[in-house]
């Protein structure tokens, strides 16, 4: 069986850090972005490059119940 791959301490790093480039949301720490935002991402599609990385990473540590926290050292 193979192993997980780690994850990347960069992409935990800017959803600490990066806010919100676009839409409703725009200016709002990705941290701070309602689970239903990202629900909605989910089901219409995240979008196309890094932010699109980082909002579907953050969706599946929401409706995984793993907690955000300041851990991560920059």
């Amino acid at each position: 069986m193979e192993d997980a791959p780690m994850p990347d301490d960069k992409i935990f790093k800017d959803i600490l850090t990066m806010k919100m480039p676009f839409g409703k949301y725009r200016d709002t720490p990705l941290q701070k972005l309602p689970v239903n935002y990202l629900e909605w991402f989910a089901r219409k599609g995240f979008p196309k490059g890094y932010i699109g990385v980082l909002l579907q990473a953050l969706y599946e540590i929401r409706i995984n119940g793993i907690p955000l926290s300041g851990d991560v050292k920059y």
